[in-house]
């Protein structure tokens, strides 16, 4: 009986190209909110200034409506310290799915996606949240890459304090934090 050993040898470092690469943060919590009232919260765009961390301007592009879905193209304007930038997206509002998808179109990233879902719970829903980014400088997404996930719960974590702000405190057993 023979046996067949095969070896790969990994190409010499100069030949290795670095790509970092951005994480992808998914999150999913239960909150005390009907998932309508959660929905509305994440569909108002024009309101993401209000409560939004480093949002500071919404520019509405344009609209279109199609049955239950509408899509809205968006330029987002986002300052933290003395950075200012914006970027533009194609939000697309499901309301019958109570489901936002949000599509990169222009700016300072190479990618920036990003999905919200909200499933009723008896009390409550579930808050389903995904986002997908990398600046297209690669420094600059090296950089952003170690705060991301912290970024990015902050800003799931705002849209609940905004349920709260307008909906009330909501007691639930079983929400979590």
């Amino acid at each position: 009986m023979q046996v067949k050993i095969s070896r790969a040898f990994a190409p010499p470092v100069a030949q290795v190209r670095f790509k970092p690469q951005m994480p992808l943060h998914r999150e999913t919590r239960i909150v005390p909110y009907a998932a309508e009232q959660m929905y509305a919260v994440a569909a108002a765009i024009d309101r993401y200034p209000e409560f939004l961390p480093w949002c500071s301007k919404i520019a509405i592009r344009k609209r279109e409506k199609d049955g239950n879905v509408e899509t809205v193209t968006v330029e987002m304007f986002v300052s933290y310290l003395a950075l200012q930038e914006s970027y533009v997206s194609r939000v697309r509002l499901d309301t019958h799915a109570l489901m936002i998808e949000a599509k990169h179109v222009a700016g300072p990233f190479k990618r920036l996606d990003s999905r919200w879902r909200f499933v009723p719970l008896a009390p409550g829903c579930e808050v389903h949240f995904l986002i997908d980014f990398a600046f297209s400088n690669p420094l600059l997404s090296a950089v952003a890459g170690a705060a991301f996930g912290a970024v990015a719960a902050k800003m799931q974590q705002a849209f609940i304090s905004r349920a709260e702000a307008l909906y009330g405190n909501v007691a639930m057993e079983s929400a979590s934090s």
